[in-house]
């Protein structure tokens, strides 16, 4: 059965092959996550979530986004306009006939989604679109 990831693993505990990330992930989390997969629009936990908390990285449990720039993108994927510090690394995305900018974990290189500029949503002018399947939310306490 999968682990549920609520902390960073210790480095040493990251996974280095397929075998090892499949014992750990879900089916769906291990075809998003290790395969650069994409759910389905409007299908994800967290697309309308609005609870107070940080996002982190379902794979390896590092932070990734907090809650605080989480919006309504309206494009049927949780959306953030910033990620942490050094929480992901974006990839050039050739695939599909267009050019995209993907985003990873910078911990584990687990695939998130992908981020977008100059869409004008937010002040940040910034659009990580983020898989739920990539994320687990770690509620604020307090």
């Amino acid at each position: 059965m999968p682990e549920d990831v609520s902390t960073e693993l210790p480095a040493d505990q990251i996974p280095s092959t397929d075998e090892e990330w499949r014992v750990r992930l879900s089916p769906d989390e291990f075809r998003v996550l290790r395969r650069a997969g994409t759910e389905a629009p409007w299908t994800g936990e967290y697309v309308a979530t609005k609870t107070p908390g940080v996002y982190r990285c379902r794979a390896c449990g590092a932070q990734l986004f907090d809650s605080g720039t989480k919006f309504d993108s309206d494009c049927g994927w949780p959306s953030f306009d910033d990620a942490l510090p050094g929480a992901v690394v974006e990839i050039e995305d050739r695939s599909l006939g267009m050019s995209r900018t993907e985003i990873r974990c910078a911990r584990c290189g687990s695939h998130l989604g992908h981020v977008f500029r100059g869409e004008r949503m937010t002040p940040a002018n910034t659009r990580h679109c983020v898989n739920s399947l990539s994320i687990r939310l770690d509620p604020r306490r307090g």
